[in-house]
This record gives C-alpha cells, sequence and structure tokens, in this order.
C-alpha cells in the first residue's frame, strides 16, 4: 500500500474511556469486544479496497490506451538501408555461386565418368605401344562413324523437305516472277551476251575486199559493212521517220532515218542517218535485233562501208555523241561534205539515250558529192523522237504497242 493512501485509511479504535479503564468498573462482555474489534477491522479492509478502486478508476479514465501503448519508433537512416539491402544482396549471390557451381560440378563429374567408361571399352590388356594405336585407330573409327550419322540425317532432313509440300507455292511463285522477268527484261540479257560473242570466229576482214581496188558493186546492193564489229545488214533507204515505218524496216536490217535537214542519201551532201536495235525482245520479229549491240566499240578513225545504187562510199568515224531521243536537232547541221551518222539505243537493252556515231566519207572523192534532190525531202518533219525499242511480250499482251 503506498503512503499516499494512509490519510484515505479509517482511523484506528478510539481508546477507552477512563471510567472503562478504572477499576472497578463494570467491565463489558468479551463478545461484544470482539464485534467491536471485527468490526473495526472490516472497516479497514473496506477502506482499503475502496481507496485502491478508486485510484485505479481515476487512472483508467484519465489515461487512453494509446497513450499507455504508443511509443515513438526510429526510422532508418540511409546507411541502415544500404547495410541492409547489401545484405539480401550478399545472401542471394552466394546462394547462387553454391547453387551453380554444384551444378556445374555434377556436370564435370559425369563427362569424366564417360570419359573413363569410353576409355576403359577401348583399352586392352597390350603394350603401350600397341594400346596407343589402338587408341587412334578408335578415335578415327569414331570420327568416321560421327560422319556417317551426320550425313544420314542430313539426308533424312532433305528428304523431308524434298517431300514436303510448303514449298511447291513459294517455288512456284519465284518460278513466274523469273518468267514474268525474263518476258520482260530479256533484252538486257541477251543483248550483253550478243555484244560479248561477237563478231565470234568470223575474221572481219573477209567481209569486204580492199577499198582501193574498186568502189563499183551490184547495183541492187544497199548493205551496210562495219568490219570492226562483224556488221554487214541491208539498209531500207525507203523508210519514213515515223516509229512505224522504223520499226518494220528494222525487222530487216537498218532503217533510214530522213528527217528535214538530215535527208541525205550516200554520196550526197549533207547527213545521212541511219538507225539499228542494239537490243530488243526476243519474241520481237526479225534477225537483226542485236545488229548494233557492239557499236558502242566504235570509236575515231574506224572505216564504215555503205554500198548504195551500184558505188561503195568509204566513212571515217569522226566523233560519237550520246543524246535524248527527242534531240533530232542532233542530226540536223550545216556540212558541205557527204556524212553518215548511225543511230542506235543506249545503255545497252535499254532505250532511254540514243548513241550517235558520226562519219565523213572519204572515197569516192567528196568533192564530187552531189547535192539531195530537195523534192525527195521528208515531210515528216515533226517527227518527235528517233525509233527506239519494240514492245515486249508482256506489254504487248496487254494492249501496248
Amino acid at each position: 500500500m503506498k503512503p499516499d493512501n494512509l490519510s484515505n485509511q479509517p482511523q484506528a479504535i478510539a481508546p477507552q474511556s477512563p471510567a472503562a479503564q478504572q477499576p472497578g468498573a463494570t467491565n463489558q462482555p468479551m463478545a461484544s469486544v470482539q464485534g467491536v474489534q471485527q468490526t473495526a477491522a472490516t472497516n479497514i479492509v473496506r477502506g482499503q479496497i475502496d481507496s485502491i478502486y478508486g485510484q485505479n478508476q481515476q487512472s483508467i479514465e484519465t489515461t487512453s490506451v494509446y497513450d499507455r501503448t504508443h511509443q515513438t519508433r526510429t526510422q532508418p537512416t540511409a546507411d541502415q538501408w544500404n547495410q541492409y539491402h547489401s545484405a539480401w544482396q550478399d545472401y542471394y549471390q552466394k546462394y547462387y555461386e553454391r547453387y551453380y557451381v554444384g551444378h556445374v560440378h555434377q556436370a564435370r563429374q559425369a563427362i569424366l565418368n564417360e570419359q573413363q567408361a569410353a576409355s576403359q571399352q577401348i583399352s586392352q590388356p597390350i603394350g603401350s605401344s600397341s594400346r596407343q594405336n589402338d587408341e587412334s585407330i578408335s578415335q578415327n573409327e569414331a570420327l568416321a562413324e560421327l560422319r556417317d550419322q551426320i550425313r544420314e540425317k542430313v539426308g533424312e532432313k532433305v528428304e523431308v523437305v524434298r517431300k514436303s509440300r510448303h514449298f511447291v507455292p513459294i517455288l512456284a511463285a519465284l518460278s513466274v516472277m523469273v518468267m514474268f522477268g525474263f518476258l520482260q527484261y530479256n533484252q538486257v540479257l541477251v543483248a550483253n551476251v550478243k555484244a560479248y560473242v561477237s563478231p565470234g570466229n568470223i575474221d572481219p576482214a573477209n567481209i569486204i575486199v580492199d577499198p582501193s581496188l574498186s568502189t563499183s558493186v551490184d547495183a541492187e546492193l544497199t548493205n551496210l559493212i562495219i568490219p570492226k564489229i562483224n556488221v554487214d545488214a541491208p539498209v531500207d533507204y525507203n523508210a519514213t521517220p515515223d516509229n512505224d515505218s522504223q520499226m518494220a524496216a528494222m525487222n530487216n536490217g537498218l532503217a533510214y532515218f530522213g528527217i528535214r535537214g538530215a535527208n541525205a542519201k550516200p554520196g550526197e551532201v549533207g547527213n545521212t542517218a541511219v538507225a539499228g536495235h542494239s537490243s530488243n525482245d526476243v519474241f520481237a520479229a526479225g534477225a537483226y535485233k542485236f545488229i548494233f549491240a557492239q557499236l558502242e566499240k566504235i570509236g575515231k578513225d574506224d572505216v564504215i562501208y555503205a554500198n548504195y545504187k551500184g558505188t561503195r562510199y568509204t566513212y571515217v568515224v569522226t566523233r560519237t555523241e550520246v543524246v535524248k531521243p527527242s534531240e533530232i536537232d542532233k542530226l540536223v547541221y550545216d556540212t558541205d561534205k557527204p556524212m553518215l551518222t548511225l543511230i542506235t539505243c543506249t545503255p545497252l537493252g535499254t532505250a532511254e539515250k540514243r548513241l550517235l556515231v558520226t562519219a565523213e566519207q572519204v572515197s569516192p572523192d567528196p568533192k564530187s558529192a552531189s547535192k539531195p534532190d530537195s523534192s525527195q525531202e521528208s515531210t515528216s518533219s515533226d517527227t518527235a523522237e528517233m525509233a527506239g525499242t519494240s514492245p515486249t511480250l508482256l506489254q504487248r499482251l496487254f494492249g501496248a504497242r
């Protein structure tokens, strides 16, 4: 019991009065005395209980549960968090190291066991030298067997691929693409092959005799001869500059391209223009689709011959030039000499531009050349461009002309 609570305790029994203590006074019975003492003791106990109950009740009423149980917690610092995470990282690192090292050890042990088993199988109880020979032979045999197994597996896979139908549509599509590509662009391939293999085994010197001996030829010959590239083809001098006439003439050889200002014929003063294919569609008509495939090889001072009306005219190349198909004015220029210009498409296998090879007459004497007949001047002076190649098979199928 706390000392502070002593004030709340009931007072002890008061002492008896002097009259009761005096000798000779009348004494109370013993039972009444004991009852008074018991009552006093009971009151003391009750007072103590009431004091304790009252103190506890006041403490409960004034103090909340949160105040009695809550304590302020200290927040961890950054260093403490770093130590915490470092400890976990170290734990996981050591855990996985032990895990994977254990697996590597098991795999290594399994490989060693297999090697030992294999060495025990191929080893024999003979001398050391013969044992080494047997081991080397066994290794070679093992390698040979391994190669055979690989070949067998590859053969099985190839056979599966061959029997599989998944590649049939792909191969069919590729075949169709190759076919259409050839139909559209065959002239590029064929023209380059022609340019590579020509003039072949023919000696260019054998296609013409010495021009100094005689200039007379058969009056019906109208062929153009270029010994350097082995060209000997007839020229249609009746062709007109329009595209249809040019294409029809080039099917049978070369086409005369006479326009106003450039309509001279061989032996006449002015420019004689002759066109020919360097490439064309292989399905197009005619045998002269690649007659000028090697015209790019012609250079300055090369010789060209033209037979016309019983006379062989000799020309010497003076220049070459690449122009656009619409630059027809490149064929028209003032000259007092007989000139010859050959026309063909370039680059090889395309009709993007035109190659012009210009030559000057040297035989017979150019001073004896006559003037062109103005009455025969072409009326097709409004031609848009020089003729090119004929349409491909696909273009003809789909309506191009």
